[in-house]
């Protein structure tokens, strides 16, 4: 278990979830060293409900994602507003905890989950209004050293002293994203190859980063799921896939050792996966090989989604805003924003909706 803090180890590049949410809302170690921070990350926004303050409509907001025809966005300091008028106007939720929120997901028009920093995990049955903690980074490591204590064979004296130092390090790892595929089932991923599952609604979780091909522990960043696999992204080329619905994930290759960010299945078939630099590479067959994909930007690309007519759309850390009408072929340049951009989502009017810097904004 690497024990330093996800954003300031030399030569890993960090997404703007990552940044931002460590810059707004974390202690941090000075940039650009690999020392540890001189103590685990303070608990205390773990039981301290966010602010609800008008400032909230103009905080940096590092997710957004439909809830049905509403509108449901999260960001830096547990920050959750929803809207519904197509984000015209918005509303601030009730949030337990006051931690930078870096993704959020719904199965429904009611059952959602936001994920964050301190290993936070939230869930919300009434569309977003209000919301509860499910999960934090204290109990995510008491159950990754209670499964490494009652583990076998030749690693586990190693899996128990790994398990003892993300104990004592403290709720300092953040998730960075999520996948719930139903209901029930669904999955929390982030810094250090760390990622939970759950089988009934986020009600228990039980660890999952030892079904993950990922030796190295590189940071998760990005996971996606179509009708015949789940495929991850992260760090350093990092590409992997299940293909028995989660119970393991095998190492794809990779076209590319810059980190990808994010991973979509477009309406066609093919997959993208995106990241560091504006690259961004084309699949046909479920990951087997990957071709590049000429995207006409530098910086990196930080979200995309799939609109109702099936047009992918990518974002970017520049403010640039992607379309592609063929499949995820080739990308065109819409009017974007000058400030950086960390999500996407397409309103029920059929606008996007672009979340960044200093809030939230439609994108006609």
């Amino acid at each position: 278990m690497v024990r330093s803090n996800p954003l300031f180890t030399p030569g890993r590049v960090a997404p703007l979830t990552m940044v931002l949410a460590l810059a707004l809302g974390a202690g941090a170690a000075n940039a650009g060293t690999d020392a540890r921070p001189a103590a685990p990350t303070s608990p205390a926004a773990l039981g301290q409900p966010a602010l609800v303050t008008p400032k909230a409509l103009h905080a940096a907001m590092l997710a957004v994602g439909a809830a049905g025809k509403r509108l449901v966005a999260a960001g830096e300091r547990g920050i959750i507003l929803y809207s519904d008028d197509a984000g015209k106007s918005w509303r601030q939720a009730a949030v337990p905890v006051s931690v930078s929120l870096t993704a959020l997901q719904f199965v429904d028009g009611i059952n959602g989950w936001a994920v964050g920093h301190q290993g936070v995990v939230l869930h919300t049955s009434d569309g977003g209004a209000t919301w509860t903690k499910q999960l934090d980074g204290i109990q995510a490591a008491a159950l990754v050293l209670r499964e490494a204590e009652a583990s076998f064979g030749p690693e586990r004296d190693k899996a128990v002293a790994d398990a003892r130092r993300l104990v004592d390090d403290g709720p300092d790892k953040p998730f960075l994203d999520l996948y719930f595929d139903s209901p029930t089932t669904g999955y929390v991923l982030g810094a250090y190859n760390m990622m939970l599952r759950t089988s009934d609604g986020g009600a228990s979780w039980q660890p999952w980063q030892s079904r993950v091909a990922n030796p190295k522990g590189l940071h998760l960043y990005g996971m996606r799921g179509t009708a015949d696999a789940i495929y991850l992204a992260g760090e350093q080329g990092l590409l992997l896939r299940s293909t028995d619905k989660g119970g393991s994930f095998s190492a794809l290759p990779s076209p590319y050792k810059g980190s990808y960010f994010g991973v979509l299945s477009a309406r066609g078939g093919a997959l993208l996966a995106y990241g560091l630099r504006g690259n961004a590479f084309r699949s046909t067959d479920q990951g087997a090989s990957w071709s590049q994909v000429a995207t006409g930007v530098q910086t990196s690309l930080a979200a995309g989604t799939v609109m109702a007519d099936g047009t992918v759309v990518l974002v970017s850390q520049g403010g640039d805003v992607l379309l592609s009408r063929d499949d995820g072929r080739t990308f065109a340049a819409q009017a974007g924003t000058a400030l950086p951009l960390a999500a996407v989502a397409q309103a029920s009017d059929g606008a996007l909706v672009v979340a960044g810097l200093r809030g939230l904004r439609r994108v006609p």
